[in-house]
């Protein structure tokens, strides 16, 4: 079993490298093979040893890579602190109290910045952490182009006005991804990624109380740690099957109308993505190469790359 797997990993790397001739030509997987060859293994080792401590983070870490590359392009700006001269984007409404994980990525660069001082920047350690975390949880693997630069500005503004709503209809969802030049099927193979991960009460109870296309069932479960008033920030799982592995339970939820979030039900909910949902609820392959896929053409928006941005010293702030 553990061969088989191997070799669809293999597979599944091969057909994502694939889309690297159609990423920026200065982004290339061997960026750092000569100034900085233990990255990967580097980068590997800390998040097994987060993820053992904590199978979430591995759903925290993709989650932020996520929300860095949907503002201004996938360049470590989230990672920024605010200080008194100036506003990152931590605070803004879809980041507040809600993305996590730094810790970890400053864990990271420390023990990159030891073997490979001024060299790697945050941004294609946080690509290279979220992958190394769906992996973990059993997911595909996948080969990054690095080469990545880190940003010296932030943008608060368009951290909310760009990230997805857990609240947005399908209409939406589609022209929020495509602003980002990523197609509906990436959107789909995307939102996959909630097979992992815990969602916060305040972003799911309109859906468990006023929505109708929601299994009765799921909804009374929900509703049992999510009041109509109160306990905002009681978490519950994104994927009620299997929150720490990595799979294709979350299209079948969806299917069986147990979506978590409003946004999520929305891919199955009689429109255009419904036929793609049943493939991949039936087909975890042809998900997880198609979240291969999507994964490195996310990583691919807008990156600082040549001598534009610098390679921070500490991710937290600008040197």
């Amino acid at each position: 079993m553990a061969k088989i797997l191997t070799l669809v990993f293999i597979i599944l790397s091969l057909l994502a490298s694939s889309n690297i001739s159609n990423v920026n030509a200065q982004l290339r997987a061997t960026f750092y093979l000569q100034s900085c060859p233990n990255l990967q293994t580097i980068v590997f080792n800390a998040m097994r040893e987060a993820v053992q401590r904590e199978p979430r983070l591995g759903a925290s870490i993709l989650r932020l890579f996520f929300h860095d590359c949907f503002v201004n392009g996938c360049d470590g700006s989230i990672l920024l602190d605010d200080t008194p001269t100036f506003t990152g984007e931590k605070n803004a409404l879809p980041n507040q109290n809600s993305v996590r994980g730094f810790e970890v990525i400053d864990t990271i660069k420390t023990r990159v910045e030891a073997a490979c001082n001024g060299t790697v920047s945050c941004a294609d350690i946080l690509a290279l952490a979220a992958r190394a975390g769906t992996v973990l949880l059993g997911g595909p693997t996948w080969v990054v182009p690095l080469g990545r630069r880190d940003a010296r500005t932030a943008s608060l503004n368009t951290a909310n006005t760009d990230l997805p709503s857990p609240f947005a209809n399908l209409s939406s969802l589609i022209t929020s991804f495509s602003n980002k030049g990523l197609s509906p099927r990436d959107m789909t193979a995307l939102s996959g990624s909630h097979t992992i991960g815990l969602a916060q009460c305040f972003t799911f109870r309109p859906r468990i109380y006023n929505d109708t296309n929601i299994n009765p069932n799921f909804a009374t479960l929900r509703q049992s740690t999510c009041p109509v008033n109160g306990g905002n920030s009681n978490l519950a799982p994104l994927d009620i099957q299997s929150p720490q592995r990595f799979g294709n339970d979350y299209y079948q939820n969806l299917v069986t109308q147990r979506g978590l979030l409003h946004s999520d039900q929305e891919l199955f909910n009689g429109g255009s993505q419904d036929a793609l949902v049943r493939l991949y609820s039936v087909n975890q392959l042809l998900f997880f190469i198609d979240f291969a896929g999507a994964m490195v053409r996310m990583g691919n928006i807008s990156p600082l790359t040549g001598t534009n941005g610098e390679i921070r010293k500490n991710c937290r702030v600008i040197n």
